[in-house]
């Protein structure tokens, strides 16, 4: 009778863990944008054949602990390099989307800030890349543990170092996008 208790709470226990482990990779965090799919065309408006205006980029699903946000565009595949398109940190926690237009201000009232591009401005630059085959635009999201200590303005890298060992979870999305 002992033994057959026993078998019970291991395998009650063993059930109980398997659905925590599968609770947690079904809840992920989650990067979409309503202007294009993963993988689809960034429509000419968000692009240099169009206002160049950004797309609207939503998430869900943060892991409990993030105190703020990083979202990163760029284009691995510029013929000079990874070009910067976009660079925005401190988003808040409570923050759930950048709408369509966003703001090109170099730091927001709830302390959301932006970094400078490779076009050597700040605020989103979108697609813009010579003639040619199509170039893929990564939209990468970070959810940090921290609220990075940093001044508006900086670049990518300084943003990406800062990041280092508080990257608690990321994801992201890609356009593409020819002339």
């Amino acid at each position: 009778m002992r033994n057959r208790l026993s078998i019970r709470v291991i395998v009650l226990f063993m059930i109980f863990f398997l659905l925590c482990v599968i609770a947690g990779e079904v809840v992920a965090l989650n990067i979409e944008s309503a202007a294009f799919k993963n993988g689809e065309y960034i429509p000419n408006q968000y692009t240099c054949k169009g206002v160049d205006i950004s797309p609207e980029i939503k998430w869900s699903d943060l892991p409990k602990n993030t105190r703020s946000l990083v979202l990163i565009m760029d284009d691995p595949d510029a013929p000079m390099g990874t070009w910067v398109h976009w660079v925005v940190y401190n988003i808040p926690a409570n923050v759930k989307s950048l709408n369509e237009e966003f703001s090109k201000k170099a730091i927001l009232d709830d302390g959301t800030a932006q970094g400078m591009t490779s076009f050597r401005r700040i605020g989103y630059g979108g697609p813009c890349p010579p003639p040619g085959p199509a170039h893929r635009y990564f939209f990468k999201l970070y959810a940090l543990d921290t609220i990075l200590d940093l001044p508006p303005g900086v670049i990518k890298g300084e943003v990406e170092k800062a990041m280092e060992g508080h990257i608690i979870e990321s994801a992201e999305i890609m356009g593409l996008f020819k002339r």
